[in-house]
């Protein structure tokens, strides 16, 4: 058994009480990224909120709404961006949007974590200052959220100085709780996860399960917080509000770490330098934890505002949901609500926590070769492929794989098959027999047609399934109208129509006002997750790009299309991806056309309750 030790250290400065109550442990635990919190009700302090939108969308500013408050991680800088970030970020970002359409106050909140024993030891490892490698790192994260068209509102860096200033105020709050005190503390510690563990949690030789590698004795003279202090309102609150964590799995691995007993942890470290000193004592500095955490409140402050907890606070807390991997499960679900009541501030409505991604099946690590690069996967298939696969073919809560094969076979087939195709060659043959006008209103058109009731339930269906963060079903709901539209323009055959003249002809120029209609419908329902896809679909359609940056999600409503309406010339808004494959020699030989297979509908393995 590791031995921890636990020794009052009395000569603390007067500031800091010598409180060590007996029911007072340490919880030294791994790390577990969740994303999916749901916590309806504020059980403390509850703050005004600012009137003026700040963001981007159709909110219309000096309304009295509680903005929409969603976070990402705060990316850790010790490496460049991964494709897990891309991932929870993608994820937030089309979340994000739909609020937007919803007529809704959204900030987007991303970032990245800056301080840490990790940091300073990936920056001397290339020969550049912690700050430099800061700079560089924060910055292709920045790139990589411009290339996958993430519309964030808030970029906050922990080592902004509005932050470290937030930090401080709020350890003075703790302290001034007497949730605060100082102790020596002897155990394993495992550097990667920058966090003490539990012997009982290791694997052989006193690995960490989530790094594989050894954990090191260290001895500390460390500031701790009585997490201990807060069990019981953390066990009513989950009991109080189920939603307070999603998916549900994932709340009982959160009421199963409170009932084993919480234990009190340390938020200093003696031997870190990179790091915001501890305000009372300037020999330690912040655990990274309880710094980073804050930039959740710290981004909410304007540019010009006064610095302080309660203007950050005022400005768009609590959030409505923190969206997380599910590595980091224990410090957004147990350590912050915990840290919040002590500052007697709310805690967030909603912690959901999103599965990992395998490649073909195998856990992803630099030392197998497989690693996903989302630059490299942006750069050679474009954001809306890549938005629209890890949205669609991954179960939003569970794991998910990714196979390239796979990837052109999905993307193909929907994006530039069953949408693309469809709207190209209707407004090939509008261009055709009817110089590219409509000719009736689209209601017009659809009178006695059960296809306008398939696309009404289904966009419903989409809305239903966005609200809920189930984002496969609501992308499979936006497919299925693209399909309902191709069985129609099969079944109708305007083509043959317009060739028999008469009636015929005009039944058939009312079906592409039909099949146009449900395209427009499908630019508005599908946005959230390709964007740029989407706003050529529109413009197709004969709209600006204002028209398309101020939609807004009951334009849902059949009915847009109007008589006269001349839509743009015909071209493909999606162009099919094709595969280079390598000969027997390993060069490059001639592009293959890739095949839509007709296959059944496939889950990623992992079915999420959202």
């Amino acid at each position: 058994m590791a031995v921890a030790r636990m020794n009052m250290n009395c000569s603390i400065q007067s500031s800091l009480s010598c409180i060590l109550k007996p029911s007072h442990f340490f919880n030294f635990k791994t790390t577990q990224f969740k994303n999916r919190l749901y916590f309806p009700q504020n059980h403390l302090i509850s703050s005004k909120r600012s009137l003026l939108c700040t963001c981007s969308g159709n909110f219309q500013a000096g309304e009295k709404a509680e903005p929409f408050v969603i976070t990402t991680p705060l990316y850790y800088v010790n490496a460049p961006p991964h494709m897990g970030s891309a991932y929870s970020t993608i994820a937030a970002d089309a979340i994000a949007r739909f609020q937007r359409l919803l007529g809704k106050r959204v900030i987007l909140i991303t970032g990245t974590d800056e301080h840490g024993e990790k940091i300073a030891t990936a920056a001397s490892a290339c020969g550049s200052s912690p700050r430099e490698h800061c700079d560089v790192i924060s910055q292709a994260y920045k790139m990589l959220w411009k290339d996958l068209d993430i519309a964030y509102d808030k970029f906050i860096r922990t080592t902004d100085p509005k932050h470290e200033a937030i930090v401080e105020e709020f350890y003075f709050r703790v302290l001034a709780k007497d949730d605060i005190y100082r102790a020596d503390y002897e155990g394993l510690y495992c550097v990667n996860c920058e966090e003490y563990k539990d012997e009982k949690e290791l694997l052989k030789n006193n690995c960490c399960p989530t790094h594989l590698k050894p954990c090191v004795p260290r001895k500390e003279d460390n500031y701790f917080f009585a997490l201990s202090k807060y069990q019981k309102p953390l066990e009513e609150i989950l009991e109080q509000n189920p939603d307070f964590v999603q998916p549900s799995y994932r709340l009982n691995e959160v009421q199963g770490w409170i009932k084993n007993g919480l234990r009190d942890f340390s938020i200093s470290r003696a031997a870190v330098e990179w790091g915001i000193p501890v305000p009372n004592d300037n020999k330690q500095t912040i655990y990274v934890w309880f710094d980073a955490l804050l930039g959740y409140i710290s981004a909410l402050l304007e540019d010009k505002e006064q610095i302080s907890l309660q203007s950050a606070v005022s400005s768009g807390w609590p959030a409505s949901l923190h969206l997380i991997g599910k590595d980091i499960l224990r410090f957004h679900a147990v350590y912050w609500p915990a840290m919040l009541m002590s500052a007697g501030l709310s805690l967030p409505k909603m912690v959901f926590g999103h599965g990992f991604l395998t490649k073909d099946g195998m856990k992803m690590g630099k030392s197998l070769g497989n690693t996903i690069e989302p630059n490299e996967l942006v750069h050679k298939f474009g954001a809306d492929a890549v938005r629209y696969f890890f949205l669609r073919e991954v179960e939003f809560g569970s794991d998910g794989d990714y196979s390239e094969e796979r990837f052109v076979n999905i993307v193909n087939a929907h994006l530039a098959n069953t949408i693309g195709n469809l709207l190209n060659r209707t407004l090939g043959l509008l261009k055709k027999n009817c110089q590219s006008t409509l000719v009736v209103d689209s209601t017009i058109a659809a009178e006695g047609k059960e296809f306008k009731d398939t696309v009404e339930e289904l966009v419903e269906k989409a809305r239903i399934n966005y609200e809920n963060l189930s984002l496969s079903s609501a992308c499979e709901a936006v497919l299925e109208i693209g399909n309902a539209g191709n069985l129609y323009m099969d079944k109708h055959q305007p083509w043959s129509l317009f060739k028999q003249g008469g009636a015929a002809s005009e039944a058939a120029a009312k079906d592409l006002v039909v099949i146009l209609e449900a395209m427009r419908i499908i630019a508005i329902a599908l946005s959230p997750v390709a964007p740029s896809l989407c706003r050529q679909i529109y413009a197709q359609l004969g709209y600006s790009k204002d028209q398309f940056d101020n939609i807004n999600w009951s334009e849902t409503k059949w009915g847009g299309l109007k008589g006269g309406q001349v839509m743009a010339q015909p071209k493909p808004v999606f162009a099919r991806i094709e595969q280079i494959k390598e000969n027997e020699n390993g060069a490059e030989a001639a592009p293959q056309k890739v095949v839509k297979k007709k296959e059944k509908k496939q889950k990623v393995q992992g079915v999420i309750e959202a």
